[in-house]
């Protein structure tokens, strides 16, 4: 049996909650519910267009979680401000776009000064630092030169390949980039776009510790409850 987290990713409770600016669905009741059902850590983006996930969202989480809050944020001085007054456990450095509907991929690590000064800090508070990454051995490699603890590996391009060939080759690239993090002592987390469907070949990587996934937890919990959304996928991880 495999030893993964799940990290359950409650942004789009938040996305419900906006869609009337009102108090529910409220993320911190979801993110009870996760823990309840087995999810290790509760994952949120704070974004710099507050689509979903708010600020007071973020300080109301680390109330209530004593550990296993799992930020995600860009590399912006607000960010990280507001990231050192909460004190996550983990900050998860992603790249983000106005016009996005999600994340399309990972960092771009050539701007690596402003990224390696935010790395520092965030570790000098204390924070675990993973680095999104797109799974490529110059970015695994470049997440280590910046002082990350930890890289998670995009697999959008996995999630969205058609066919068998394809869909080996992209679960190959995460192979390699995996056994990459794990020779450079890198922590290994993996996440975007993971499903029901998808999930078990990722989790059957050598060495990954943590998957973070939301959308289609959420979107099944719809049907079915939360708790049990939960609790399926952390079965589909744990016996891959």
């Amino acid at each position: 049996m495999a030893n993964i987290k799940l990290g359950v990713n409650i942004d789009h409770v938040a996305t419900l909650r906006q869609a009337r600016r009102d108090v529910d669905p409220d993320p911190v009741s979801a993110a009870r519910v996760a823990r309840s059902a087995g999810a290790d850590l509760i994952v949120c983006h704070l974004r710099q267009d507050r689509r979903h996930i708010q600020d007071k969202d973020l300080h109301n989480l680390r109330k209530v979680l004593k550990t296993g809050l799992h930020v995600e944020m860009a590399d912006r001085p607000e960010m990280v401000k507001i990231a050192l007054d909460v004190r996550p456990d983990w900050v998860c450095l992603v790249p983000e776009t106005p016009t996005e509907v999600t994340t399309e991929g990972g960092l771009d690590l050539k701007s690596g000064k402003s990224l390696e000064k935010t790395v520092k800090k965030l570790r000098d508070a204390g924070i675990g630092v993973s680095l999104f990454v797109d799974p490529e051995a110059v970015a695994v490699r470049m997440a280590h030169n910046f002082g990350a603890d930890a890289v998670e590996l995009c697999t959008a391009e996995y999630a969205k390949s058609v066919g068998r060939h394809r869909q080996h080759t992209e679960l190959e690239r995460l192979q390699l980039a995996g056994y990459l993090a794990h020779e450079l002592k890198l922590e290994l987390h993996a996440g975007h776009a993971l499903d029901y469907s998808n999930v078990v070949p990722v989790a059957q990587i050598p060495d990954v510790r943590c998957l973070n996934i939301g959308f289609a937890i959420i979107s099944r919990s719809i049907f079915m409850g939360l708790k049990p959304a939960v609790i399926e996928m952390k079965r589909l991880i744990q016996q891959a």
